[in-house]
């Protein structure tokens, strides 16, 4: 379930928030198939296809493989609505079946939020610590981004706010020690829930990822026997304002930490939407949440289906 009350709320909300993105996608409907003086060209529709995924910033190598998926299905399309159909299935085919947050049955849920400054983490994490308390779930909020004190008063003011302790420290302090520190407190107070902010840093930098490398290792560590009961989500928090600039930032993420997800924030800014595929295409990483707006409830579950469905122009 998405924090929206159902799912033609999320859809109408989403199809707001893909807007941009859909009006650079809306070659793919330039002709009217009621009209029966418009003569279907095929090579003529894939390049209005190619165009408006392009603009879409779905990227050009993932652009080329829905294309080529496309062309196999030739035969089927004899009008602008064929496409479109084919179009969506091969869409669906490409993001697969929606990938919910990992849930232990009878342990701890980990979240370890990463990603550069600015994509929106703390913001997510408060939300994600405000949907489990409205679930009637234990929280825990663990501050690892040590280095800058604002992020720290952030995260603080989201536990005062959702109603769940925090463990921080002084600035400076080695985020690994915090994380530790969150996950054994998590486990002697029985807590469900233990959502884990980290700094902010680009992914070029390899002392900064080391460190990443260090707190996720930490995580298991604290874990100890429980570890087979728990879970842990390794979520790359991305800004989809930023484009294709988000895939350069997943490959340095994904080699220091493990991914498991991926958040995109600020869709509802962005006419890059369609980097969600691309991200899918090149790492195989499922997008599991996704950033509708400000509110508390404009964080949802990302639903593979209904985000083709907002997408592609009717």
């Amino acid at each position: 379930m998405t924090l929206l009350s159902n799912a033609s709320q999320w859809l109408e909300q989403l199809k707001v928030a893909l807007t941009g993105t859909r009006q650079k996608m809306a070659n793919v409907s330039s002709c009217d198939d009621s009209q029966a003086l418009c003569a279907f060209d095929f090579e003529e529709a894939l390049e209005s296809v190619e165009s408006g995924l392009l603009k879409a910033d779905v990227g050009l190598d993932t652009s080329d493989e829905i294309l080529k998926h496309v062309r196999l299905r030739q035969k089927k399309i004899m009008s602008y609505s064929d496409l479109r159909h084919e179009l969506s299935d091969v869409l669906g085919e490409l993001l697969g079946e929606s990938v919910a947050l990992k849930q232990s049955e009878g342990g701890l849920s980990v979240i370890l939020m990463v990603g550069v400054n600015g994509s929106g983490k703390t913001t997510t994490l408060g939300k994600l610590a405000h949907r489990f308390k409205q679930q009637g779930k234990s929280v825990i909020l663990g501050a690892g981004d040590t280095f800058r004190a604002a992020a720290q008063e952030q995260l603080g003011v989201w536990a005062d706010r959702v109603g769940c302790p925090i463990i921080q420290k002084k600035p400076g302090t080695d985020p690994a020690a915090v994380v530790f520190e969150t996950i054994q407190t998590a486990l002697k107070t029985q807590t469900q829930i233990a959502l884990i902010d980290t700094a902010g840093r680009l992914q070029s930098k390899t002392n900064l990822m080391q460190e990443l490398t260090k707190v996720r290792l930490a995580i298991d560590k604290a874990l100890g026997e429980q570890k087979a009961l728990a879970t842990v989500d390794v979520l790359l928090v991305l800004d989809a304002v930023t484009g294709q600039n988000a895939l350069q930032q997943a490959e340095g993420f994904l080699a220091s930490t493990g991914l498991t997800g991926v958040v995109l924030t600020k869709l509802d800014g962005s006419a890059k939407g369609g980097v969600v595929f691309a991200i899918k295409h090149r790492y195989q990483l499922p997008v599991k949440l996704v950033g509708l707006g400000e509110g508390l409830g404009d964080l949802a579950d990302f639903d593979s289906q209904l985000f083709i469905q907002a997408l592609l122009p009717a």
